[in-house]
């Protein structure tokens, strides 16, 4: 009777560290009654690390696209400025006047022809 207590209690002191690095562990009745419960929550754990990762390469692929947004807008700011100083009429005249043409700046203003 002494003999099978201090048997059982080696089997529940059995998860030393010789036991673990052995492979034992894996032999012992947890692990193979919650096999499929661990591949679980491995496979889940994976999918988790996964969809943090692409959620990552999606926020940064947006900030680019803002900052991308942003310089075309400044862009189109200062391309629109520049189209307006260049079609003011002093700067029109200006380079009239330059190429020696016989345009003029009309005297009368324009009316329409009912």
């Amino acid at each position: 009777m002494e003999e099978e207590s201090t048997t059982t209690q080696k089997k529940k002191k059995g998860n030393s560290l010789k036991s673990i690095l052995g492979g034992d562990i894996l032999a012992a009745g947890f692990f193979e009654r919650n096999g499929w419960l661990i591949a679980l929550i491995v496979v889940l754990a994976i999918v988790y690390i996964n969809n943090r990762y692409l959620c990552q390469q999606q926020l940064i692929e947006i900030d680019r696209l803002k900052q991308e947004l942003t310089d075309t807008k400044y862009d189109a700011l200062t391309r629109s400025s520049e189209l307006m100083e260049k079609s003011r009429q002093s700067r029109i005249e200006d380079y009239v006047s330059k190429k020696e043409s016989d345009l003029q700046t009309a005297t009368n203003p324009p009316y329409m022809i009912k």
